[in-house]
């Protein structure tokens, strides 16, 4: 049993004394593991670094076992954002949510192109981390969890947009929402306007990634009795201190 694809490496987990157990999120099979012999050998080391994309061949005996992965460089994306931390603990954070929100080996050509277009971001756009929050949105539509920012739930309104309901997942505006404020999640400008718009601050990123968070936690984790990735809460934490975004209007 073997195929080859195009996969990004999520995690690279130690096996033995050098190899590696590498999960990637591929094309086609989904996210898949396999073993790497020599992975934390001086090339592997830097072949296999989150955020990575490889050509990747695997092989087993049969499809239920781990198998073995060959794999060859296609885009150095971590070593890109070596110099800029922010991006880096963003990468971190997204392959981190990836690996712990997908089932394995069942394939999301969806989310795989989705991430491809947010590591181009995380490597040449000033708005990447908008990006990102409008990513972790999708995954959870893909997951089935899609949240519904168009209009309001109350009214129909589809201007001034400010809460989003956390029973429903649907947006509210402002003048519906204002009795029930404290029971409502706000909705950050950004995401009730269309992709391209005026750069978000980093207080509008964090508002962004509590409101995907909170459906994470409620939808995925709490079946799966996990947590949210510890790289994700690290990531908001380094906004919360006030490291925003490279470009944005709050970055010195």
């Amino acid at each position: 049993m073997e195929w080859s694809d195009t996969g990004i490496v999520l995690s690279a987990r130690r096996h033995g004394e050098s190899a590696a157990v590498v999960s990637l999120l591929t094309e086609h099979h989904g996210r898949h593991a396999g073993l790497v012999q020599g992975a934390r050998g001086r090339r592997g080391r830097g072949l296999y670094q989150p955020g990575n994309t490889l050509a990747a061949r695997w092989q087993a005996r049969l499809p239920e076992h781990l198998g073995r992965y060959t794999c060859e460089l296609v885009r150095a994306q971590s070593s890109m954002l070596l110099d800029d931390p922010p991006r880096l603990a963003a990468l971190a954070a997204v392959c981190a949510l990836t690996e712990a929100t997908l089932p394995e080996r069942h394939p999301y050509p969806q989310v795989y192109g989705a991430l491809g277009h947010l590591l181009d971001a995380l490597e040449a756009s000033a708005q990447w981390a908008e990006t990102m929050v409008r990513w972790e949105l999708a995954l959870l539509g893909e997951l089935g969890f899609g949240l519904d920012l168009a209009a309001c739930a109350a009214t129909g309104a589809v201007d001034d947009l400010a809460y989003v309901s956390p029973r429903s997942g649907r947006a509210v505006s402002r003048e519906a929402g204002a009795p029930y404020a404290e029971k409502l999640l706000p909705l950050p400008p950004f995401l009730a306007q269309t992709e391209g718009d005026a750069a978000a601050s980093a207080a509008d990123i964090v508002a962004g990634m509590r409101l995907t968070g909170w459906f994470f936690e409620k939808h995925v984790f709490a079946e799966q009795g996990g947590r949210m990735p510890p790289a994700r809460e690290r990531f908001i934490d380094r906004l919360r201190a006030g490291a925003a975004p490279p470009d944005s209007p709050t970055a010195a």
